[in-house]
C-alpha cells in the first residue's frame, strides 16, 4: 500500500465500526455481547479466482460480505458482526480502498451487521479479502449437512445459474445479454430474510456455492444418504431458460455445476413442507422443490432427466485443487 495502514483504518474503516465493542478499531480485539451460542463462518475471495481483476471494487467488497451471510442464512442464523482481513496488492492503486470501504459500508448498513475489526496488509500478489462473520441462531438447533433423512423433500431458494452466466458474459460469452446476470455474479443476493424458516423447518441445509449438484452431494455424503435431483424442476431465470433452450442438457449441466449461486438448499420433512411454503410466500422468497432424499448408505447426489436417467456431469463442481 502506498497509503499508511493506520490512516486507512482510522479514516476509512473505523467510521464503519461505530459500536462500542469495536473499540474504534484501535485495539487488537473486539468485544461482542452474546446471549448464548454464536454461529461462525469465514470465507475468502481472491482476485482471479472469485472475481476478475477489473470487477468494480465496491462490488468486490459486497461480494466478500455476502458470501459469508449466505453461510449464516443456510444455518438459520441472523448476522450480527464481522471481522475483515484486507490483503491489498502493492501494484493496485491504494485510492481504490476508499471505494471498497464505501461499498462495504453500504452492505453493512443494509444487512445491519457490525464491523468489529480485522487486519489490513499488503501483498505482491493478487487482492484477497477474507471476512469472518458471526450469527445469532434463530432456532433451537442449527441445521447441519449431516441430518438429512430418507423420505424428505429437497428444496432450493431463488434461481440457479445466473452467476455462472454473468461470469461467462464478462469472459467467454460477451454476446450474452449481461446486465441481469452480471449483477448476480458481482453481488449475490443470499436469502438472509429466510434464515428463521430454515431454522424452523430444515433438517439439513447448506448454501449453494460450489454448484447445486456438488452441494447436494455434500449433504448426501455427510448424512450417508442418496439424493435425487430432478433436472426439469431446477428453477431458472429468463436468462437461464434462454441458455438451456440454446444449449440443451449440456447447458443445464453448466448451470447446476457453475457455482456462485449463494442460494439455500434444504432437506425438509414432508409434514413441514406446507408451513415452509407459507412462510416463504410471506417473506417473498422463491422456493422450489427439486428432489428427494431416497436412501441411506450411498452418499451421492444424482442429477436425473425426465426419464430418470442420470445426466453426465463432466465436472460436478468448481474445485480449488
Amino acid at each position: 500500500m502506498s497509503a499508511d495502514e493506520f490512516d486507512i483504518i482510522r479514516n476509512l474503516f473505523a467510521p464503519l465500526a461505530p459500536s462500542v465493542g469495536a473499540r474504534g478499531l484501535v485495539d487488537d480485539v473486539a468485544v461482542l455481547q452474546a446471549r448464548g451460542a454464536l454461529v461462525m463462518t469465514t470465507d475468502a475471495i481472491v482476485e482471479g479466482v472469485h472475481f476478475l481483476p477489473n470487477d468494480p471494487i465496491d462490488k468486490v467488497a459486497k461480494k466478500a460480505l455476502r458470501v459469508n451471510l449466505s453461510d449464516l442464512a443456510a444455518k438459520g442464523a441472523k448476522p450480527v458482526g464481522a471481522l475483515l482481513t484486507l490483503i491489498w496488492p502493492k501494484a493496485r492503486d491504494a485510492a481504490q480502498i476508499a471505494e471498497f470501504a464505501r461499498g462495504l459500508g453500504e452492505d453493512l448498513a443494509h444487512y445491519n451487521v457490525l464491523l468489529l475489526g480485522g487486519d489490513t496488509t499488503s501483498t505482491p500478489g493478487p487482492l484477497a479479502v477474507s471476512i469472518t462473520a458471526f450469527g445469532e441462531p434463530l432456532g433451537t438447533r442449527t441445521p447441519s449437512r449431516a441430518d438429512a433423512k430418507a423420505g424428505e423433500q429437497v428444496w432450493v431458494t431463488g434461481a440457479i445459474g445466473d452467476a455462472f452466466l454473468g461470469l461467462m458474459s464478462l469472459t467467454d460469452m460477451p454476446e450474452m445479454e449481461g446486465a441481469g446476470v452480471r449483477t448476480r455474479y458481482w453481488t449475490p443476493d443470499p436469502p438472509v430474510a429466510f434464515a428463521l424458516e430454515i431454522a424452523r423447518f430444515a433438517s439439513a441445509s447448506t448454501d449453494v456455492s460450489d454448484g447445486l449438484v456438488a452441494d447436494a452431494g455434500n449433504i448426501a455424503r455427510a448424512s450417508n444418504v442418496a439424493i435425487r435431483l430432478d433436472a426439469e424442476a431446477i428453477p431458472l431465470s429468463q436468462y437461464g431458460h434462454a441458455f438451456v433452450s440454446r444449449e440443451g442438457d449440456a447447458g443445464l449441466v453448466k448451470l447446476v455445476t457453475g457455482g456462485d449461486d449463494y442460494e439455500v438448499l434444504a432437506c425438509v420433512p414432508v409434514d413441514e413442507v406446507a408451513a415452509l411454503c407459507t412462510a416463504a410466500s410471506a417473506v417473498g422468497i422463491a422456493l422450489t422443490e427439486i428432489g428427494t432424499v431416497v436412501a441411506a448408505g450411498e452418499g451421492q447426489a444424482h442429477f436425473l432427466d425426465a426419464q430418470g436417467k442420470p445426466l453426465e456431469l463432466a465436472r460436478p463442481a468448481f474445485s480449488h485443487f
